[in-house]
């Protein structure tokens, strides 16, 4: 029986040959996957299978019936038939999306394995490279190479669940932000190509400033010239130590490699943050919780800049390094806490 313009579905629909086809219902191609999100009944499949022969009616027995498993065994030698006619055509990824629903189908019960003909394997593992490769540029910085503001956005949310779980995990993540001083002079001065050089080689040192005390940790470029940098499994005085070893790295690298005369430093606020903080801002926490970090920032620019700020056990802010002997500080707190923030820009 040919079958053109039909839809795979669950069960029978009367309306299928008038309905839209929806996009697919994602499912998992391997057993981790699958354990992750374990589906529970074969869902409804709506791929187009024009010209496929004999598949609908494979698709509508019910998994339910009286023997699930063979339903469930059907269902999946129909989903891996589309897979090969659609790959003998060259329509890859609609033999994917066949080839992952029958290996969930597979993975539901005792339904029997599914053969995978070798080229559609190999298209299918290049597919799911293509799309790993694809997920890892979407929370890259273009410029710098670094994470992204997604990226944090993501890491803060896991590691605030991580504090705030259900296993009673106890803790604080600690944060810092570090803005370069007086970047807009740089661009002014050198232009934009050397701005952008500053930034990658910033990078650069950031991460090897990251990478002794807190192998785990990573920085991610917040916007312009201002990072983040989340310094998983450090205590307050290994995070202060990394921000002021970072802050002495920048300073004392030979920024004239890059153009004569140039001269970069940097300023930083760190605090390490409870599930509390994290959670301020719901299912955003970034600008809720950096809030408390952005602060601190705002210190040590103020108080001289090229300076990381931090709260001491006593809930005092100081100043790490050369400069904790400058004066007026709890002054300046005073002003950053009472004045309206004028915005990033005024960093």
């Amino acid at each position: 029986m040919l079958v053109r313009g039909s839809r795979l579905v669950g069960r029978p629909d009367r309306a299928s040959s008038t309905t839209p086809a929806e996009p697919p219902t994602p499912l998992r191609a391997s057993p981790d996957d699958v354990s992750e999100n374990p589906v529970h009944e074969p869902t409804a499949s709506t791929f187009d299978t024009s010209p496929i022969v004999g598949i609908d009616e494979a698709l509508r027995q019910d998994a339910a019936a009286d023997d699930p498993g063979a339903a469930r065994a059907a269902q999946a030698r129909a989903h891996e038939a589309a897979a090969e006619v659609l790959a003998d055509r060259g329509e890859w990824r609609r033999a994917y999306q066949h080839l992952r629903a029958a290996m969930a189908l597979v993975h539901l019960g005792d339904t029997p394995p599914v053969h995978v003909p070798e080229q559609l394997r190999r298209e299918v593992d290049r597919l799911r490279r293509e799309r790993a490769e694809a997920r890892e540029q979407s929370r890259r910085d273009s410029l710098t190479a670094t994470w992204n503001r997604r990226y944090l956005d993501e890491r803060l949310s896991t590691l605030r669940d991580g504090i705030d779980g259900a296993d009673g995990t106890a803790g604080a993540v600690c944060v810092a932000l570090l803005d370069v001083d007086h970047f807009k002079q740089v661009n002014d001065t050198y232009g934009h190509a050397v701005g952008d050089s500053v930034l990658r080689t910033l990078v650069t040192l950031m991460r090897e400033g990251i990478d002794g005390p807190a192998p785990d940790g990573f920085c991610a470029r917040y916007g312009g010239e201002e990072f983040a940098l989340v310094l998983t499994g450090a205590t307050p005085d290994d995070a202060v130590r990394t921000c002021e070893g970072i802050r002495a790295r920048v300073e004392e690298h030979d920024w004239t490699a890059i153009a004569p005369d140039l001269r970069v430093t940097v300023s930083a606020g760190v605090c390490c943050l409870g599930a509390d903080a994290l959670a301020d801002a719901g299912d955003d926490p970034t600008p809720g919780a950096l809030d408390r970090v952005d602060e601190l920032l705002y210190v040590a620019k103020r108080t001289g800049r090229n300076a990381v700020a931090y709260r001491d056990a006593a809930d005092r802010v100081r100043l790490a390094g050369p400069a904790a002997g400058r004066r007026g500080v709890e002054a300046v707190v005073r002003s950053v806490r009472e004045a309206p923030r004028p915005g990033r820009s005024g960093h």
